[in-house]
């Protein structure tokens, strides 16, 4: 596919796509970049070449500002609120990213806040920077809610009392106390994390596309009740036992010392090799 965009720039190498937000002055999320998000996570969504796809900042201080406000005081505000049976555009942006067979993650070195870190919190990881990654709702003080999926996926990532806390205290969240509570995956420094992410998104890319596909909807299927998820991680296991990715990394596995003293005190390792295979 061609990715063309203005204010996302997108650099495809082999299985993984990294997808660069670059909206001066402070990546708000203007109608304009609105659109782009919308259609680019449509494409990445159908793009079965991919295995990993990466979002990050061209300005280390602001992964996305918020949703722009001048654009919110122009929604319609006629007649009664009425609830609607059909997903908004940007909570079905949201879905797709969190439901698409591709691994999604968030690289967030600067601030993120509102419906950026909405955007930010249906991805599969985030990882922000040791003493700079800020996290803030401030749709409340505005007297709005987070509205674009923040209330549903905030209690999902930290639990019920801290998204309370992030929602309706409105302050921001520094980036050790968001991977202490569960919102980051982990803090790196400023000048490491390029490194940190970049390894784990090849190391992803490197495992049976198909595994890492249907490992993804196993841990989505967490969501429904225990009975119908564990059917659901026996229904996908059976898959992929099926498959010759399978059948041939389990047989190098034994081959390159799994199931031996030495090669399980070194697992992680023999895991790198077969990602060699594929």
């Amino acid at each position: 596919m061609a990715y063309d965009y203005e204010l996302l720039g997108v650099n495809i190498s082999g299985r993984i796509a990294t997808v660069t937000i670059n909206n001066p002055p402070i990546n708000i999320i203007t109608p304009a970049l609105y659109q782009e998000l919308v259609g680019l996570v449509a494409e990445l969504k159908d793009d079965d070449s991919l295995t990993v796809i990466v979002f990050k900042s061209a300005d280390p201080d602001f992964f996305i500002a918020h949703y722009d406000v001048s654009n919110i005081l122009k929604f319609p505000t006629e007649g009664d609120a009425e609830r609607n049976l059909e997903l908004s555009d940007f909570h079905t942006m949201c879905e797709r990213v969190r439901t698409m067979n591709k691994v999604t993650i968030a690289q967030i070195e600067g601030r993120v806040g509102g419906g950026g870190s909405e955007f930010a919190a249906s991805m599969d990881m985030r990882f922000g920077v040791i003493d700079k990654t800020i996290i803030n709702q401030m749709e409340v003080p505005l007297g709005i809610l987070p509205g674009g999926s923040g209330t549903q996926r905030l209690p999902r990532l930290v639990g019920r009392g801290r998204a309370m806390e992030i929602v309706l205290g409105a302050d921001d969240l520094d980036a050790q106390t968001a991977e202490r509570w569960g919102y980051l995956n982990r803090i790196y420094r400023a000048d490491e994390i390029d490194d940190k992410v970049a390894a784990l998104a090849a190391r992803i890319a490197s495992f049976p596309m198909e595994s890492v596909r249907l490992a993804k909807a196993a841990v989505n299927a967490s969501d429904l009740p225990i009975q119908q998820g564990l059917q659901e991680e026996a229904y996908l296991f059976a898959r992929l036992l099926r498959t010759d990715s399978a059948q041939s990394n389990m047989a190098r596995f034994m081959e390159i010392g799994g199931q031996t003293r030495e090669g399980e005190m070194q697992v992680a390792e023999l895991s790198r090799q077969l990602g060699e295979l594929d």
